[in-house]
């Protein structure tokens, strides 16, 4: 009986904490498409997403969305966007300006894929640090609407790698995996 007692007292402990306590990202020049990412979990987690995302009209939520943004973004950004109403258009306000334009767009697209074709790593390179890289561009292309396929990443990493140090580990993973359809963390596993 005890311990019924014990998470009864748990539970109502979880009730009256209110909202989360997660912490905000803060956006910068630089950081805009792993912000989304963040922003966009924080915002699920305090449940409040549904009022960005489709512009649902529920005032409290809306006023927590508005909030949670407001505190991730500088003040000169809060200067430009204040006057707005709803976290939708706040958030398509931010998106407008980090992601920009369709051609903008367009061509920041255009240069990551160029960047990806380009990509190798250096001798000095770790494993970890090269599959970040990677990892990277691939975030960015996808945030920019334009999704890496998995097995395409594969070859791209497997390529990319140093042959004098990797030659006989590629060579026997191209013998005994279909890279068509392995993971990319497969693969990374794999090294």
């Amino acid at each position: 009986m005890g311990d019924k007692k014990e998470e009864d007292t748990s539970e109502t402990k979880m009730k009256e904490t209110g909202p989360s306590s997660i912490k905000c990202p803060m956006l910068t020049a630089a950081n805009y498409t792993v912000w989304s990412m963040r922003m966009k979990i924080a915002l699920k987690v305090n449940k409040v997403w549904e009022t960005v995302e489709e512009g649902i009209k529920d005032e409290d939520k809306n006023n927590m969305a508005m909030a949670l943004l407001f505190q991730s973004i500088p003040e000169a950004l809060i200067l430009h966007i204040g006057e707005l109403d709803n976290s939708k258009a706040v958030w398509d306000a931010i998106k407008a300006r980090h992601v920009g334009a369709d051609l903008v767009q367009e061509s920041r697209l255009q240069t990551l894929m160029a960047e990806f074709d380009r990509i190798k790593m250096k001798e000095t390179d770790t494993i970890d640090v090269f599959v970040g890289k990677l990892s990277e561009i691939t975030s960015k292309s996808a945030a920019l609407g334009e999704t890496i396929d998995e097995p395409k990443l594969v070859k791209k990493f497997l390529k990319s790698l140093p042959r004098k140090r990797y030659i006989h580990i590629i060579a026997a993973l191209e013998q005994v995996i279909d890279l068509n359809t392995t993971s990319f963390e497969d693969i990374v596993g794999r090294l």
